[in-house]
Order: C-alpha cells, then structure tokens, then sequence
C-alpha cells in the first residue's frame, strides 16, 4: 500500500521529509496549483535526498480557482463581494456561466457566496458562509457546467518537464469523462513520458456518473472528497465514497482516497477518534493508497500526521 503527503512549507524541510519517509511515506505529492513545477527545483532536489520515489504532480485542469489577492480578504456573512473584474480575480469562464441565484462554494466549501447580479465581467455575491478567502482557493459551482479546457497551457509546460523531474505520476483534477483521459494521455506521449502513471480525480457528479466509460484507461482513481463533498450534501458523501470504492474493487482498478483524512492535525498533535476510524475504513474497503494534503503542506504536525496514517493503514491490513 502506498501512503503519500503533500509537499508545501511545513514539510519543506530535509529532516522533516526524512522523517516522514522513516514513518512509512512511500510518495509525494506536488500540487502545481500553487506554482509550476519548474519553479520547485529546491523541492525536487529535497525530495530526490530523501529516497523519495513516487513523485505525483497534481495539474490545474479544468479546476477553478480564486486568482492571485494582494492579500487575504475578509468576507463578512450579510456583506457583497465582485468576484471578477475589478473584483476578487476568477475564472472569466465562471462569469459568463453563473446566473443570480447560483451558489458558489470557495475553499473546499469553507466559504459560501450566492450570485445576486451577473455582468457582463463580473459576478456581484452576497456572502452566505464568511470567513477569511486567500490566494488560488477553490472554486465549485454546484449543478453549474462551465466550459474549461481539460489542460492548461501550464499544465502542458509542466508535462513537458515532468520525466525530466523524476514524476511518476499524474494526477488530473475535476475529470469529467474519457475525453479528459484521452487528452492526458496524449500530451504525456508528446512529452515523451507515456510511462508516467495517470491518477483520475473524481470531484463532482460528472465524474461520477462518468466513471465506468475511463475507469480502464486510468492507472488509479482518487477519490477526492474535497470538492466531491461540496457537490451533494455532506451526509451523502459518506455512500458516494463507498459506491466508488465498490466500483473500482469491481473492475480491479486501484484507487486513493484522500482529502481531510487527519485534517484535525493542521493544528493538533493528536487526531480525533473519528479520523482514525476514515482511515481505517478506507483501507478495509481497499483502497490502495492514501494522501494526506494540508496536514503535510502546511499543517504544525506534518511528521505526526503521517505517522498516524500510516500505522493506522497498517493496522488495518493486519
């Protein structure tokens, strides 16, 4: 079994990655959101000193995202917000797709703004759920298809380079059907790199009902809670989860779940009793691989987080 953390400032150190690897952390993930994959060489070489083999890089795709802030704005519940030109920078595809009335969840759902006007270059929000919004944050647009590219032009210039950096696999975000598949695998034949493994994130409902037309032409399956939690009700989750384990375990796939599984740690040194129980239970289920993400990335505890999980998982497999 495969147990992966995500590089960010909190781990970004030889030592502390050296320990993770020492704690049972077989991979690493690099998520190219933030920066592209030329602009980690310090990263790399950190990684590679580490003995650290499997390298994921986890492209923007047809994700979107909050742009660059100045600084972190303050969204006051009952207050507005333009998201868009001379606004809070987004998607320009995002404002030409939302109607008044549309929901827009920011930061893995943290944040909820309602539209109340569109414009022709800007979205006018009423804040729903407030709280603090930064850089680069997520974006998800329940029930809402806004067209976007399965690849970015950065997410091609990072292919471009990811053999040469030692990437063992790609993991593509927001995969909406095999079309998405295809035009990955294409790219890293181009790049020359056809043997770096593909790693197909299911993010909303479109994955999902999507699933059985790629679910051959992929390395492993993520099931990435974060965004797919803000596609349905919390409460359903837990079965979606469950539905495509069952899935992947019936077609012989293998598959990740990932997202919050010891989120508590970001600030605790110790987890909740509950997150052990997910871990546990995502490995009973079969999961082949677990990650965790800002627990490593930017969590207090990243050395002990991933301890947790990977004695947790092993006590599962016993």
């Amino acid at each position: 079994m495969d147990f992966y953390g995500t590089i960010g400032p909190a781990c970004a150190q030889p030592a502390i990655l050296q320990h993770m690897v020492e704690a049972g952390m077989t991979g690493i993930r690099m998520n190219l959101s933030h920066g592209p994959l030329a602009a980690h060489t310090d990263w790399l070489a950190m990684i590679r000193a580490a003995g650290i083999r499997q390298l994921l890089i986890d492209l923007q795709g047809p994700e979107l995202r909050i742009g660059t802030l100045a600084e972190p704005v303050a969204l006051v519940e009952g207050s507005s917000v333009r998201l868009g030109a001379d606004g809070v920078p987004c998607p320009a595809a995002l404002v030409q797709a939302a109607a008044p009335g549309q929901q827009l969840l920011l930061d893995d759902g943290k944040l909820l703004v309602q539209v109340t006007q569109a414009l022709p270059e800007a979205l006018l929000c009423t804040v729903v759920r407030g709280g603090t919004l930064q850089s680069r944050k997520s974006i998800a647009a329940p029930g809402l298809a806004v067209p976007s590219p399965t690849l970015t032009e950065e997410d091609l210039q990072n292919l471009k380079i990811a053999k040469q950096c030692g990437v063992t696999g790609v993991m593509l975000p927001f995969v909406r059907g095999k079309a998405d598949i295809l035009a990955l695998r294409h790219a890293l034949e181009e790049a020359g790199a056809a043997d770096i493994r593909i790693f197909a994130k299911i993010e909303n409902m479109t994955g999902v009902r999507a699933l059985p037309e790629f679910i051959h032409l992929v390395d492993e399956v993520v099931i990435a809670r974060g965004d797919l939690g803000n596609a349905m009700p919390l409460w359903e989750l837990p079965r979606c989860q469950k539905q495509l384990s069952a899935a992947c375990r019936a077609a012989g796939v293998p598959f990740m779940v990932v997202t919050q599984m010891l989120d508590s740690m970001c600030t605790r040194a110790v987890p909740t009793r509950a997150e052990v129980s997910d871990i546990y239970n995502a490995v009973l289920d079969g999961a082949a691989s677990v990650m965790l993400t800002g627990e490593t990335a930017a969590g207090q505890y990243p050395m002990q987080a991933m301890e947790y999980l990977v004695r947790t998982a092993q006590t599962a497999l016993a």
